[in-house]
């Protein structure tokens, strides 16, 4: 059975452009998701006892699970379940197993963190650099970026290749999807004066005119013009920097392992300056590690694909992973928005190995400069996981492959789900106090007391056993960051690093209120039928007028006066209860504008607050691109 439909006809021969190779055609066949066939046997690269490895993790995750289930459950069972009772059990149970996995994989990346296992494919960065024999292709998928901001990187990560004495086994690629007429004016030339400076005609860019099926298709349509002269391809982002180090190591592991079709780096947020954006680079950078060193240990062969910073083996993507449209009508229907989850999934499907390696340094992106950003980026990503639904019953599929399609499903209805336990367990207990319209004030009324009558003891250790589950990824990748004296040193030093996680806490459960709005607010969206679009990315200034947020957040902080007006009416007590979201909400405009101030960020820069090893001791081809970007 073919698990291939019809392919796109092959484009037509084009005239010569000096500033492109000749062109390599490689056939990229659309795959059918009704047909297909699972991998079958064992890869000769795939790590041993995998299967135990996930009995561990998932296994860990229900058995943990099942305790807390049983000690609701308790709580809940005397004078029988009503309905809203079995509801409240029915979320903690599904909200206690998402974060269970993410707790248990996290004590397995603790464990190899420390272990100091030696890292998989021959991907040491203590090894000598490898020699290579064949070429590889840098993509820079653009879309209405800064050009002297993109090609500063560009030429960082160029200069980084050369430095490797590996220079002539590499092509780079900038593929622009630029819409806008003076940005395509000025890329040209930013383009065609950086390839003057370099005097290296191995630096080619092309433009679609046609931007069909986004980052997706722009790499797509390469692949049918060009992949056919190389081996791999290394896929970056507009902010993506990589070290020359890290792609010669990458390029020669796919050399060694020819049943590998995808490495995926594990990339550090860098140059941070607001507030929010110097926050996030702080997390990813200290309890990032645990968590992607457990992901990598359980997934083995089967890892995921984030869509930048990994590389490809360029005839494997091209024979497995020409995606489909999806049926149906926008959102659901149509261009695969989040592609990268599918494609992973598809080439597994087509027997090959896919891999993390978290453990090679030398890979770094940005992210957004403010929540407001990451909310807009979020809004996309929304849209194109619950399009993943259409994915999950695809025939061949592995079972992994469906579990990340799944969690990526999750992670969005997570939001909703917070929301409807939070208020499902305040609705049980308000309806036992006896709140009527004719009794609306009920004098010294809290949630709490409420759920300590049932069974005190139970009850605070529920909510201790919760919290621990939740707060110890947090607390491992501290403890992991303690006995790595490069990391200790290059955030601040012990001290500094625990005031820095205090205050991530604190700004994160500020923030989370405002997530889980605006998440939910996305996931009702989605379902009703409304499109995300597709926005160009702000990179550096985070900052909204108070117009703006009073237009983004204004009805936010609406609901928060209204929810504390009613809470404080009913009981004072309630009102307490309630503060953590209630200030989350009607705050949600000046803590927004605050965790935006570059001025807030760059002062606990100074500070030693949020420090992390890439600015006390930035690597070359950071400190190339800031000067390149500076001078520019």
């Amino acid at each position: 059975m073919e698990s291939v439909i019809a392919a796109p006809p092959t484009p037509p021969p084009r005239a010569p452009s000096p500033l492109l190779p000749a062109e390599a055609p490689l056939a990229m066949p659309i795959q059918s998701l009704r047909e297909g066939r699972a991998p079958v046997g064992t890869l000769a690269s795939a790590p041993n006892g995998v299967a135990w490895r996930r009995t561990c993790v998932i296994g860990g995750s229900a058995v943990l699970t099942l305790v807390a289930a049983y000690q609701i459950w308790w709580l809940l069972r005397g004078g029988g379940i009503d309905v809203l009772e079995a509801l409240l059990l029915l979320l903690f149970v599904a909200l206690f197993a998402w974060i269970a996995q993410a707790f248990v994989s996290a004590v397995a990346g603790f464990v190899r963190l420390l272990s100091h296992r030696q890292a998989r494919l021959g991907l040491s960065p203590r090894d000598p650099l490898p020699a290579l024999s064949t070429r590889t292709a840098l993509l820079m998928p653009t879309y209405n970026e800064d050009p002297q901001r993109l090609l500063a990187g560009l030429q960082a990560i160029y200069e980084s290749v050369a430095a490797t004495s590996r220079l002539g086994q590499f092509d780079f690629f900038v593929l622009s999807d630029t819409t806008k007429p003076e940005i395509q004016a000025a890329e040209e030339a930013a383009f065609a004066d950086l390839r003057r400076r370099l005097g290296d005609e191995r630096l080619f860019y092309r433009r679609r005119t046609d931007n069909a099926e986004r980052k997706a298709g722009n790499i797509a349509e390469w692949l049918r013009r060009f992949g056919g002269a190389y081996p791999q391809m290394l896929i970056l982002d507009a902010d993506s920097l990589m070290s020359g180090d890290t792609i010669v190591r990458l390029a020669g592991a796919m050399e060694r392992h020819p049943d590998v079709a995808l490495i995926q780096t594990f990339p550090v947020v860098v140059n941070g300056n607001t507030l929010f954006a110097r926050m996030q680079q702080f997390s990813g950078r200290v309890y990032g590690p645990i968590v992607a060193h457990g992901i990598a240990w359980w997934h083995g062969a089967e890892s995921n694909y984030w869509g930048h910073n990994a590389i490809i083996r360029t005839a494997a993507f091209a024979a497995h992973a020409g995606l489909p449209e999806l049926r149906g009508h926008k959102p659901f229907g149509g261009t695969v928005l989040s592609h990268d989850f599918v494609e992973a999934a598809l080439l597994r499907r087509g027997g090959w190995a896919l891999y993390m390696e978290p453990g090679l340094p030398g890979s770094y992106e940005e992210g957004p400069p403010s929540l407001t950003d990451m909310l807009v980026r979020d809004r996309r990503w929304c849209q194109g996981n619950l399009q993943h639904s259409a994915v999950l019953p695809a025939k061949g599929l592995h079972w992994v492959s469906r579990w990340h399609l799944l969690i990526g499903i999750g992670q969005y209805f997570t939001a909703p789900m917070w929301a409807m336990l939070m208020l499902v367990g305040l609705a049980i207990p308000l309806y036992h106090a006896g709140l009527s319209w004719n009794n609306i004030q009920l004098s010294g009324f809290s949630p709490t007391a409420f759920w300590r009558e049932q069974d005190p003891q139970r009850f605070v250790w529920v909510f201790v056993f919760t919290m621990t589950i939740l707060l110890a990824p947090k607390v491992l990748g501290y403890i992991a960051m303690l006995f790595d004296r490069d990391l200790r040193r290059g955030c601040g030093g012990a001290l500094r690093t625990f005031a820095g996680m205090l205050l991530e806490t604190v700004l994160a459960a500020l923030m989370a209120p405002i997530t889980m709005y605006v998440q939910s607010r996305g996931v009702a969206e989605v379902l009703a039928g409304k499109d995300s679009g597709w926005e160009t990315q702000r990179r550096d200034d985070g900052t909204l007028p108070w117009s703006g947020l009073l237009r983004s957040y204004g009805g936010m902080t609406l609901l928060g006066l209204l929810m504390g007006g009613i809470a404080y009416a009913i009981s004072p007590a309630l009102a307490a209860w309630m503060s953590p979201v209630i200030l989350g909400l009607v705050l949600s405009m000046p803590i927004v504008a605050l965790s935006s101030s570059r001025k807030l960020g760059l002062a606990l820069r100074r500070w030693g607050i949020f420090r992390i090893p890439e600015e006390s001791a930035p690597p070359e081809v950071l400190r190339r691109a800031s000067q390149l970007r500076a001078k520019a």
